[in-house]
């Protein structure tokens, strides 16, 4: 896939829907899309940065509410079914409910920066039953500064934001991954708590 082609040929559609799919739960490159976007408004002036910016936080608002509206409707399902398979039984959904019930904002908000994050953490806050206004103003809030950052450096900086791009989203992938592993081991470490907590919370959780 040609991203500078794409975002040359339909410029803000290109934006949109690409920005749009990558937040909905499809893996696909929003964020190079917006970059592309970004640089090539700098190099060539033929789009706006402040039309860029608005269309990409439209479709992040846009893609991840579809996103969480597919894992509200059918997500929860699909994991009580297959989940067993890996290990994620009743119980440990009704933590993962819990913890989208008390962090999910920051889940959502933070997310937007993160890679595998940023395609599914709509969707998880849907299947987790996020409390839809709070998954709205995070999902906007972190979609609006998202897009201001990427657009606004990249049209600053032309393309040459593009060369550093792998290496800030390996940076990024790291720091995540050892929040993940963090996060992972006190779960582990408090994972009889937490089922008892959301066991509590949520007896009739089905």
């Amino acid at each position: 896939m040609n991203i500078d082609h794409l975002v040359a040929s339909y410029g803000y559609l290109a934006v949109f829907v690409l920005v749009a799919i990558e937040s909905l739960g499809i893996p696909l490159p929003g964020e190079t899309a917006l970059i592309a976007a970004g640089g090539f408004a700098g190099h060539t002036h033929d789009l706006s940065p402040w039309l860029i910016w608005v269309v990409a936080s439209a479709a992040t608002i846009a893609g991840g509410s579809i996103g969480y509206w597919i894992g509200a409707k059918g997500g929860y399902r699909l994991v009580r079914r297959y989940g067993p398979k890996v290990h994620l039984d009743a119980s440990k959904l009704k933590v993962g409910r819990y913890v989208f019930d008390r962090h999910g904002g920051k889940v959502v908000f933070f997310g937007r920066f993160v890679a595998v994050l940023r395609t599914y953490a709509s969707f998880l806050a849907g299947t987790n039953r996020m409390n839809w206004r709070r998954y709205f103003v995070a999902n906007a809030a972190s979609g609006i500064v998202w897009s201001a950052i990427f657009t606004l450096a990249s049209y600053a900086a032309e393309n040459s934001l593009r060369h550093v791009s792998g290496t800030v989203n390996i940076v990024l992938l790291g720091v995540a991954g050892a929040i993940l592993i963090v996060s992972f081991l006190f779960v582990r470490r408090k994972v009889s708590e937490l089922v008892e907590i959301a066991e509590e919370l949520y007896p009739d959780l089905d």
